[in-house]
């Protein structure tokens, strides 16, 4: 039996031969992505970061992940998820217990209209940014 955790501020990594890692007291800074990235390379692009967040305000980067496709579940809030697809914004408004599938390589972004939470299972590696 485990100890119970805040998955707000813990990222579970999902390993090969469906292992799950847990990363406590996790910060999107360089050092803790370097531990992460480090620790879980030997899964290459079969691993997936399971991480949730406050969405407090619309997104100020575009995001992309060639390694595969993430779901994006929104557990509270409204928001409009935006991907660039042929050169095109798409847009999809999702609300609370609704999902969406970013394929892969599919540059994507938000839109906040009602703070909430997300829940996020995203292939780590190769992951982009650009501003917005």
């Amino acid at each position: 039996m485990t100890e119970p955790f805040d998955l707000e501020d813990t990222v579970v990594h999902v390993g090969l031969g469906s292992t799950l890692k847990p990363f406590v007291d996790w910060s999107w800074d360089q050092e803790t992505l370097t531990r992460y990235a480090e620790a879980t390379v030997g899964d290459g692009a079969e691993g997936r970061m399971v991480t949730m967040g406050l969405q407090a305000e619309s997104w100020p980067t575009w995001e992309r992940h060639p390694a595969g496709e993430e779901l994006v579940l929104l557990l509270e809030g409204h928001i409009d998820l935006i991907q660039e697809v042929d050169g095109e914004e798409v847009r999809t408004s999702l609300r609370a217990g609704q999902a969406v599938i970013n394929p892969p390589g599919v540059w994507h972004t938000a839109d906040v209209h009602e703070p909430g939470r997300g829940l996020f299972i995203t292939p780590g590696a190769g992951t982009e940014h650009k501003p917005r």
